[in-house]
């Protein structure tokens, strides 16, 4: 069932966005070469730490860190580790913080340093698939108009999304109804609700520079691109409103 969030929840919801969000912001600072996916991690843990909420991330389903961090290839749930960063890598970072029992789930991909123009575009185009998608979260359009959105940018500037991992409701528990796909299933197997007030949605495109094929690595859960071509994540979480959406981990935030 999905899970209208009260002006109180929505209050919390903001709270724990705003740190979600400056933890990303801080982690792209931390994205430089010589650095470790592992430093970055603990740093990263720390900070959230720090602003009274716990990482949302860590132990859940057993995951063994507190943030993901998937590099080039790997698409998302990469394990952080001793691999040093190096000029050039692409660095999809995503992080959930918990405060007072709400989540704030947000994703970004940075570059060290500086990227070649393909990477560029890759992540720039990424991102726009989140904004074209959250044109569409809005009352009374159902969540096949923000997967169609974004499926269309990413497919029209020549890359592909994956259909095996999607979008998602979040509040007080990381995942909850709807779904939320970056593609429009064809024919469509599962219900597609109609967007209401008080709806908390993460929007997160993952796009491949490749096809859309992926594999899951023996870690049981690194998930990578099968041609072994890079991938773009970017992600917020959004509230529906009688009006425009919110964005929760609004970009960028400082605390």
């Amino acid at each position: 069932m999905i899970k209208i969030k009260t002006s109180r929840e929505i209050d919390l919801m903001r709270r724990a966005g705003k740190i979600a969000a400056a933890a990303r912001h801080y982690a792209g600072k931390l994205v430089m070469a010589g650095a470790t996916t592992q430093g970055i991690n603990q740093k990263v843990h720390d900070f959230i730490i720090s602003h009274g909420a716990v990482p949302s991330f860590l132990g859940y389903n057993d995951y063994p860190a507190s943030i993901c961090i998937s590099v080039n290839e790997e698409i998302i749930h990469g394990i952080p580790s001793l691999r040093t960063l190096v000029r050039g890598d692409l660095v999809s970072i995503d992080i959930g913080a918990t405060k007072d029992g709400y989540i704030g789930d947000c994703a970004a991909t940075f570059i060290v340093d500086e990227g070649d123009f393909d990477s560029e575009r890759l992540v720039e185009v990424t991102k726009k698939c989140f904004y074209e998608g959250f044109k569409f979260a809005k009352v009374g359009n159902r969540v096949s108009d923000i997967s169609r959105a974004i499926q269309r940018c990413a497919e029209e500037n020549g890359f592909s999304v994956i259909r095996e991992y999607v979008g998602h409701g979040v509040g007080a528990a990381l995942h909850e109804p709807p779904e939320v796909p970056n593609f429009i299933e064809k024919p469509r197997k599962k219900a597609d609700p109609r967007l209401m007030p008080g709806m908390t949605l993460a929007i997160e495109p993952m796009v491949n520079a490749g096809s859309a094929e992926i594999k899951v690595l023996d870690d049981g859960w690194t998930v990578v691109t099968a041609d072994g071509k890079n991938s773009a994540h970017y992600e917020n979480t959004i509230l529906i409103t009688r009006g425009e959406p919110e964005i929760l981990t609004f970009e960028g935030e400082i605390l």
